[in-house]
């Protein structure tokens, strides 16, 4: 029995001798992670059997000791497969609704604070003649883009505080900048129903809520969700949220934008960020997805209401300038495969009498109708295995910030515009990425300029 015992573990040990524990685990890569794991667990539970059997009839010597050594390494290996995947599922599948995975982690506190952030550096290399021939004017840049630092406090089972604090272009020397993105408090209630107020993302799109830069394709966001939907948008308010029969929503009443700083290339002059915002007018916003289907999410967004704040025409009155924004998204993810698409479109009234107002001529009117959508894939080719990824990816959008402007303006064509960007996403661990890509655009004025730009992001 003893003999029996010997040549079982050293049969057992061969394996991981010869062909070594690391390889062993990467020839099963192909196999389903729960088999693996179980596999593995049960190999090492009977080599620990056999040695304690072994050891305690006395058995004493080097080679028992190389096993005893052998088993430890593939101990290891196997606890940092189980510590990958639960990596993954803390920062992906804890992802709480509306906020990427780094921004989730004080929901997963069970009290006190939180600490964790994101941050990305860009390369942008536009060419130097545009599309007609003429020279562009454009160098190219680094840039530190934004460095982030969420800090959050679980008070207790019911609330909490939530923040992101962002420090934009690396020096406020070079037009840098410091900002509150979001600072809320959660009254947590029930899955169906919560409360929310302070500082807060609207929840419009996909990038609004979820700029991190792991969890998107491209090394820059879409035009469509920064000049329509203006990227990263944030207002003072109160609302509520929640989740019920495959169904999440956001609904908040908000500061409203402010018409003042609209332009011929969108609205994203007219956000207030919350610094000393005026409430002449409010807004409302609301959000309804379906996640009930794995990998699959689709919705609706929505925002209405005035953005006049007290600007007044030129004979003395007020203006509104209502102002409705929507879109319709949906993703799908299939083991490698993901696929996004957003369409958005806003209406805004009053729009002559605004242009007389800021004093714009011609083809600089603000648009009565803005519209702007993308559809992208990538396809990710190691599977995301310990939270590893090699992502190819493409994405078409197009954008018209004046698809139409009133009757005595006229639309710039070079606000017409379709952009086609084709790269690839590497990342080495799941909270590290890097992306580089070509982005070929064109506009109705042939005045297009295309670029060359790489990102280095991270998040924690």
């Amino acid at each position: 029995m003893k003999t029996y015992k010997c040549i079982r573990v050293i049969g057992l040990s061969l394996v991981f001798i010869l062909i070594g524990p690391g390889a062993t685990l990467n020839a099963r890569a192909a196999e389903p992670d729960d088999q693996t794991v179980q596999r593995i667990e049960s190999e090492v539970a009977e080599l620990r059997a056999a040695i304690e059997e072994l050891r305690a009839e006395g058995s004493t010597n080097d080679r028992l000791d190389e096993i005893e050594r052998r088993l430890g390494i593939l101990a290891t290996e196997l606890e940092d497969l189980k510590v990958g995947e639960e990596v993954i599922t803390a920062t992906v599948e804890e992802a709480r609704p509306g906020l990427g995975p780094a921004a989730s982690k004080v929901y997963r506190k069970d009290q006190g604070i939180s600490i964790g952030g994101y941050g990305e550096a860009v390369v942008a290399a536009p060419s130097s003649t545009r599309d007609d021939g003429s020279p562009s004017g454009k160098d190219a840049t680094f840039d530190m883009l934004r460095g982030v630092f969420y800090v959050g406090y679980k008070f207790d089972d019911r609330f909490l505080l939530n923040t992101e604090i962002e420090f934009e272009h690396a020096s406020t020397s070079k037009s840098g900048s410091a900002s509150v993105e979001f600072a809320y408090i959660d009254y947590l209630y029930r899955d169906a129903f919560n409360l929310r107020g302070g500082l807060v993302l609207l929840p419009m799109g996909w990038i609004n809520e979820l700029h991190e830069p792991t969890v998107y394709l491209g090394s820059l966001r879409p035009e469509s969700e920064r000049r329509i939907i203006p990227s990263t948008w944030r207002e003072g308010g109160v609302g509520a949220f929640g989740d019920f029969g495959g169904f999440t929503y956001r609904t908040y009443v908000v500061d409203g934008l402010d018409a003042s700083g609209f332009s011929a290339s969108g609205l994203r002059g007219g956000r207030q960020k919350g610094s000393k915002a005026l409430l002449e007018d409010i807004s409302w916003t609301g959000r309804l997805d379906w996640v009930g289907t794995p990998g699959f999410q689709a919705g609706l967004s929505f925002y209405t209401g005035n953005s006049g704040q007290g600007l007044e025409t030129a004979d003395g009155g007020s203006l509104d300038v209502p102002t409705t924004i929507f879109d319709a998204h949906a993703e799908w993810r299939w083991r490698g495969l993901k696929l996004r698409g957003l369409y958005t479109q806003a209406n805004l009234d009053d729009v002559a009498a605004l242009n007389e107002a800021l004093g714009y001529e011609g083809a600089a009117s603000v648009g009565e109708k803005l519209v702007g959508g993308y559809l992208e894939a990538g396809y990710d080719f190691l599977g995301g295995r310990r939270g590893r990824s090699l992502t190819p990816y493409l994405r078409w959008e197009r954008i018209n910030t004046q698809e139409q402007v009133p009757v005595g303006w006229q639309s710039n064509p070079a606000n017409d515009q379709e952009v086609f960007t084709l790269g690839i996403a590497y990342q080495p661990i799941e909270q590290i990425i890097i992306k580089i890509d070509w982005a070929d655009v064109d506009n109705a004025a042939g005045t297009g300029v295309n670029q060359v730009n790489a990102q280095l992001g991270y998040i924690f």
